[in-house]
């Protein structure tokens, strides 16, 4: 039997050469193999866990060590302070994500009513989470997967979001006919193409909600188009997109007549969402 800090030393040796925040890494999956929080390895670094509990840790680390991401081997990640259930149906939250959401929030004042569409919801991370911030507003949540509304109607009910409603729907196709003050997309953005889809966590996730033809741009001229019908007069329009897309997806707001669009940056300095304003003429 190993105490937890030698099964802490092992595990970061082992994952160092697959992993870039392994002792991080090690301590998250010795916790779930504990059933403990990360507190408890700093209180009692000399206790010794169980043949179950240190063999289950083991499992973890296997699966690590192959390049399982870690959000896919817990269940969960967190997201805007919230843990979110996901599975290898739907993207893994990221950092870069919460910039939409701050973008949504400085639109919407706290007591707004506004109508907001969220489209591609995956595990539900940005429109629970506005719903969540802005409970006076009335959500509707789109994706083409049913195993990603499944997952999305779990977090709402987690979290106790009563204001979001859900759909199936590819795209705008199979959404209620209705006029909404803002709309959002975390749609496919990489291109069939690209080195990164053979690497690290994306080796894993679902290829569907990572990728889309016309070098990424597929979808989000989709959106972008169809989006028009569905905004009322002075609706927001808002796209993540890739560090790399930036002009191009200008250019289509551009191409369907939208106004006021404009390119925000992420945490890293990446060009990461632009937003355009629907003004019928």
């Amino acid at each position: 039997m190993a105490s937890i800090k030698n099964l802490l030393i092992d595990a970061a040796n082992l994952l160092a050469g697959s992993s870039d925040s392994a002792h991080l890494d090690a301590e998250i999956l010795l916790c779930l193999a504990l059933n403990r929080q990360r507190s408890y390895l700093r209180a009692w670094p000399d206790n010794e866990p169980n043949i179950t509990q240190e063999n289950l840790f083991k499992d973890y680390l296997k699966e690590r060590a192959h390049g399982k991401p870690i959000a896919y081997i817990t269940g969960y990640k967190e997201f805007w302070s919230r843990d979110f259930k996901v599975t290898s149906d739907v993207l893994i939250p990221r950092p870069d994500t919460e910039l939409i959401i701050e973008l949504c929030l400085d639109l919407l004042p706290i007591h707004s009513t506004a109508k907001i569409l969220d489209l591609g919801t995956g595990s539900g991370i940005i429109g629970i989470t506005l719903a969540a911030e802005r409970q006076h507003c009335q959500i509707i949540a789109s994706d083409f997967s049913l195993a990603a509304i499944s997952i999305a109607k779990f977090n709402a009910q987690t979290h106790h979001i009563n204001n979001i409603s859900f759909y199936q729907s590819d795209w705008l196709t199979k959404i209620p006919k209705d006029q909404f003050d803002v709309i959002v997309s975390n749609p496919p953005y990489i291109a069939k193409d690209d080195v990164h889809l053979t690497q690290g966590d994306l080796r894993y996730e679902p290829i569907s909600a990572l990728s889309a033809n016309e070098s990424g741009l597929s979808d989000i001229k989709t959106i972008i188009n169809h989006a028009r019908n569905y905004l009322t007069p002075n609706g927001h329009l808002l796209i993540e997109h890739g560090y790399n897309q930036k002009y191009a997806v200008q250019n289509l707001f551009k191409d369907f007549k939208y106004q006021h669009i404009h390119t925000l940056i992420d945490l890293s300095g990446q060009p990461r969402v632009t937003r355009g304003q629907w003004q019928p003429h």
